[in-house]
């Protein structure tokens, strides 16, 4: 197969490839495409940025326009899961683009806005739903959703989705859906879990995979710099004054650190924008819209945005932190030279990353090269680097101030007895620290939840290794005494600063109209 032509794919689908400029498929494309088409499972494995959401969605349009049958009320015909609500923004409009001369509907739900929309949109049924877990299952217990008419599921990401601890709710999903469908799995590694997770849901699958399990991309040029701590932002801040860099992203392990990196930048007169998981759904699209559109060339992002970021031209990634992931470098720099470009990564380690470098290149089977620092930079002794860590480390604790007030002095209730820095945005279910509650992810949600439910299991168990209260010492709990001298009842609060339907963050969803 040379050219899209070539698969038989409806008129309407190809006339749209056509006017896009759309003429020879990839590699993962041409393999995938047609045993697709003829309703076989299929697992593919393939770097991001190498085409894999045409690969399942073309067919998929092909097939929908052989049928008039109509999605059931509350239902879908084909459901795609997505771990990022970026990602699933992608996917939708990838739909959308290439299924313009088709009459269907598609409808994006994810975490971020109002349900009751989502609900309203879902009512009469649509053809291709994209969703990330979560919302997806909350959906289903509110009864605004069934899957029983589901014909064609897609898990795209299927290793970040379990990277991101999305496997429990997984399994529920796939218990609600119908014996016979056909399914999809495309991921960019093959682990373990991921091949025992295929062979458990795919039936006869077809098996396409055009690259090995975790390589990096070829046209990437990589370099790694040995910086310490303290003299990263300011390396930074060099190496962005190239008025030749154009596009780079910049990614840190915690979302702490990303809004750190743009403050630091901000300070030195370069304009950057931060996405991760605790800034809401507006937030992330206006600093992903600014970005595409060259409003704003530095975007910082952490892991949970790595592949949920398509975005055209960009010239460099930075790994201002190293992940501990390693298979997260793979995607972190296969956000640059895509689609035939080059492009060049550049990660910064320090001592304690070390570490981290040998895994990354143990998994890619190939040494990352080193280089010194850039012409004109001259890094603070180990001294100053030092202090700069330990003020960055201190600054947020002071700025950052529960809603309401407290008093002086109190640290807020959600952040007692959990670090401030340092911790990963995909949370206790990133990196398989720890079980997710009832199935679903904790920290670091990509749909929406509110991940601000109190001190990790472990912070509660710190508490009970604070030293003993001085004897004579009136417990707080007691309440303060009332005029005749009783203690008053403790006022009962919630401890994990909200509950309910309250304590979560709601969707949003995007239509697209029939033609």
């Amino acid at each position: 197969m040379t050219q899209f032509t070539d698969f038989g794919l409806a008129q309407p689908v190809l006339r749209a490839l056509g006017e896009a400029g759309y003429v020879t498929p990839t590699p993962i494309q041409a393999q995938a495409i047609p045993p697709a088409m003829e309703g076989r499972d299929l697992c593919g494995i393939a770097q991001t940025g190498t085409g894999k959401t045409a690969a399942f969605a073309l067919p998929i349009l092909h097939r929908l326009s052989l049928s008039d049958r109509r999605a059931p009320r509350r239902g879908c015909r084909v459901l795609v899961l997505s771990p990022t609500r970026e990602l699933a923004n992608q996917i939708a409009e990838s739909f959308c683009d290439y299924g313009r001369h088709l009459s269907y509907t598609t409808t994006v739900v994810f975490g971020g806005v109002t349900i009751s929309r989502q609900e309203r949109a879902l009512a009469p049924g649509v053809d291709i739903l994209v969703a990330t877990p979560g919302r997806l299952i909350d959906l289903i217990e509110r009864r605004s959703l069934t899957l029983e008419g589901v014909e064609i599921l897609v898990l795209d990401e299927a290793d970040q989705m379990l990277d991101l601890g999305f496997i429990h709710a997984l399994k529920r999903i796939v218990k609600m859906l119908p014996e016979k469908r056909q399914s999809l799995f495309f991921s960019a590694t093959m682990p373990k879990n991921i091949a025992g997770l295929a062979s458990q849901y795919l039936k006869d699958p077809v098996q396409v995979a055009v690259t090995p399990v975790a390589t990096t991309a070829e046209r990437v040029e990589q370099q790694v710099i040995f910086v310490h701590t303290g003299a990263k932002q300011a390396l930074l801040g060099h190496i962005l004054r190239d008025p030749g860099i154009e596009r780079v992203l910049v990614f840190t392990r915690t979302k702490h650190g990303a809004d750190r990196v743009v403050r630091g930048l901000d300070k030195v007169g370069i304009a950057a924008a931060a996405i991760h998981g605790n800034k809401s759904q507006p937030q992330r699209e206006r600093a992903l819209a600014a970005f595409k559109d060259g409003a704003c060339r530095v975007l910082v992002a952490t892991d949970i945005a790595a592949r949920g970021i398509d975005v055209e031209a960009v010239s460099h990634v930075i790994n201002f932190d190293l992940p501990n992931v390693p298979e997260s470098y793979v995607h972190r720099i296969g956000r640059t030279a895509r689609a035939g470009a080059d492009g060049l990564a550049i990660s910064f380690c320090n001592d304690e990353e070390r570490a981290y470098l040998r895994d990354i290149e143990r998994i890619t089977r190939q040494k990352v090269p080193v280089t010194g620092f850039p012409e004109g930079f001259t890094p603070p002794s180990r001294q100053e680097a030092a202090e700069i860590a330990r003020e960055e480390e201190r600054r947020p604790e002071r700025q950052q101030q529960r809603p309401g007030g407290g008093r002086p002095g109190q640290r807020p209730r959600q952040q007692q007895g959990r670090p401030q820095q340092g911790r990963p945005e995909g949370g206790r279910g990133f990196g398989g620290q720890g079980a997710p509650r009832q199935g679903r992810p904790q920290d670091g949600r990509t749909d929406g939840r509110n991940d601000n439910r109190g001190p990790a299991p472990q912070a509660r168990e710190a508490r009970a290794d604070r030293p003993a209260r001085p004897q004579g010492e009136q417990r707080p709990s007691q309440g303060r005494p009332n005029r005749d001298g009783r203690p008053q009842r403790a006022e009962s609060r919630p401890r994990n600063g909200g509950g309910g339907s309250e304590g979560r963050n709601i969707g949003w969803l995007e239509r697209a109209p029939r033609s």
